[in-house]
């Protein structure tokens, strides 16, 4: 009779599983990396190599777990900077107006109520800090709304308030999130985001500002039937985190993090904090909620009837209508009370005009003009622009209906072949003028035109550069007659392309054959004439030619003279 002990017999019947199933079936490549990940933790010979460690785990080739203290030190004192700034925060609502000023055009109702908003939450948090006791007495959150339409500033008014604060901030669009993340991302990686914007110190991200834009298209549908997962669901799942909530800084779906964790796990001492809470998190949302004016516009219309003449209503633009909006508007087009609820703090953005377009170019810092001032500055090229341009751009802009952004679709279409043409010429400083902003091409054609002697200079220049570059290269000099240079500079003229590609497409096999010249010779500076410059392939092979005659002829005469 057979004796089967009770561990052999399990072991032949998984082996017996084993063997009966099919054999190509895949197998889970995660469960793999997490076992043989397990494994190497256990050995204690676990490295990471390469330019992109996990996080937390420092930089260089080979590096050991525990590594990167210089990086550490620096992290550290960067978020020591953050902390000190919120407990020093002493800042007035004016002085936040002011700055907001020299960057952003018009919005002064949008940045009066900003301001306050920030004074409040930063002066609340930094009384949080000096006496712990304050948190945890009820504090309101001032969480914000802001509405407008699109390219009015509202993301860039955040971001240069959280530039002059100094604080964490971390910004993104509320169309990739759903109810479970499956489909699209987790609401908290909002926080996760934060997080690594923060250098992944929760004591500095856990005051820090996160934005989320196009909220507006989250609004669940009046009709919808069946389970909203990218509507409503979203909205309830973001209401614990702007109210207060506890969370996990290690996305169990995030293979990263779980390395990371595991690793700090590894190599033991104290471990970093795990969760974070949004208690002192401001949450600051936008959209354009465009059909949201046009109900609003309704409303107060319906209302209007019979007290007096709405020609006025019906003349405005609907954005106009959201400086009106209630509360009860925002739950009919679709939003949770309790979601709307938890942001108690609403502005509307007006709508930029021409002249707002204009001003955006002439007096607000880092506009898209400098910007394009340093473009052609790294060209040596400075360009001057008139009056009458400007106001060109803008009204070209203001029909974009894009708001600030269609200067930047108006710049593109002006500057798109002067960026590609002037740095290839010897031109280093020309006007924009309304022509020039209303026919580009033409106006360009002109400029060269007017500038065309220096092309050829330029030209010149380039071949002088390629017999400098030729010789750095192979050791062997090159010096171009005139007439070589010229004969190059037509066929750079006629063909459109620039001089050292049509250089080395011409003298592509000048490094063999005057190497081999060289040899014969002895000689390492070579002419290169007109017709060498018309016909290189010809001369060249002239030339090898003639330098195997003269070393034949000079090996004749050695052996006469010794005879």
């Amino acid at each position: 009779m057979a004796i089967c002990h009770l561990g052999e017999c399990q072991e032949t019947q998984k082996e017996k599983f084993r063997m009966s199933k099919e054999p190509d079936e895949p197998k889970n490549p995660f469960e793999e990396l997490q076992a043989q990940l397990n494994e190497a933790l256990k050995s204690g010979k676990v490295k990471f190599g390469g330019p992109f460690p996990p996080p937390g785990m420092g930089g260089g080739s080979g590096l050991a777990a525990g590594g990167g203290d210089a990086d550490d030190a620096s992290k550290a004192d960067e978020n020591a900077a953050v902390l000190e700034r919120i407990r020093d925060f002493n800042m007035k609502p004016r002085e936040i107006r002011d700055y907001l000023d020299r960057y952003v055009v018009k919005q002064q109702e949008a940045k009066k109520v900003l301001s306050v908003a920030i004074c409040d939450h930063y002066h609340h948090v930094r009384r949080c800090l000096e006496n712990p006791k304050l948190a945890e007495r009820d504090f309101h959150k001032q969480n914000i709304l802001l509405l407008g339409p699109t390219g009015v500033g509202k993301t860039y008014l955040m971001r240069n308030i959280a530039k002059l604060i100094g604080v964490p901030f971390a910004k993104a669009d509320a169309t990739k999130f759903s109810e479970t993340g499956y489909v699209g991302s987790d609401v908290e990686d909002l926080v996760r985001d934060l997080y690594r914007i923060a250098g992944s110190n929760a004591e500095a991200a856990q005051f820090g500002i996160i934005y989320i834009d196009e909220i507006d298209k989250i609004a669940a549908s009046a009709n919808a039937t069946g389970k909203d997962v990218s509507g409503r669901g979203v909205q309830i799942n973001l209401l614990k985190l702007m109210e207060e909530t506890e969370v996990n800084l290690f996305s169990p779906t995030d293979m990263m993090s779980q390395m990371s964790a595991m690793m700090e796990m590894s190599r033991g001492g104290k471990s970093k904090k795990r969760t974070i809470n949004t208690r002192h998190i401001l949450f600051i949302v936008s959209g354009a909620f465009d059909k949201l004016g046009e109900s609003v516009k309704k409303r107060l219309e319906s209302t209007s009837i019979g007290f007096g003449n709405t020609r006025e209503l019906v003349e405005r633009p609907a954005s106009s209508y959201l400086h009106s909006v209630e509360t009860q508007d925002f739950i009919k087009f679709g939003f949770e009370p309790e979601f709307i609820g938890r942001l108690p703090v609403r502005v509307a953005c007006d709508p930029l005009g021409t002249d707002d377009l204009a001003k955006i170019l002439t007096g607000s810092e880092g506009n898209l003009l400098d910007q394009y001032r340093e473009d052609f500055k790294g060209y040596d090229i400075d360009f001057r622009m008139t009056t009458e341009a400007i106001t060109e751009i803008a009204a070209r802009a203001h029909r974009e209906g894009t708001g600030a952004r269609g200067l930047m679709t108006i710049f593109e279409r002006v500057f798109r072949q002067y960026k590609f043409e002037l740095p290839s010429t010897g031109i280093r400083s020309f006007e924009v003028t309304a022509e020039t902003v209303s026919d580009p091409e033409t106006s360009l054609k002109k400029l060269l035109k007017e500038n065309a002697h220096l092309q050829r200079s330029v030209l010149r220049k380039e071949v002088e550069s390629f017999g400098t570059r030729f010789a750095e290269i192979h050791g062997l000099r090159l010096h171009f007659s005139p007439e070589a240079i010229e004969a190059l500079v037509e066929l750079g003229v006629e063909s459109d392309k620039t001089i050292r590609s049509i250089c080395e497409e011409r003298f592509k096999d000048f490094e063999h054959g005057l190497k081999i010249v060289a040899r014969n010779s002895g000689a390492d500076a070579f002419t290169v004439t007109g017709a060498m410059a018309r016909d290189p392939d010809g001369e060249l092979s002239k030339l090898v030619v003639e330098s195997f005659r003269q070393r034949e002829a000079k090996g004749s005469g050695t052996s006469g003279s010794e005879n």
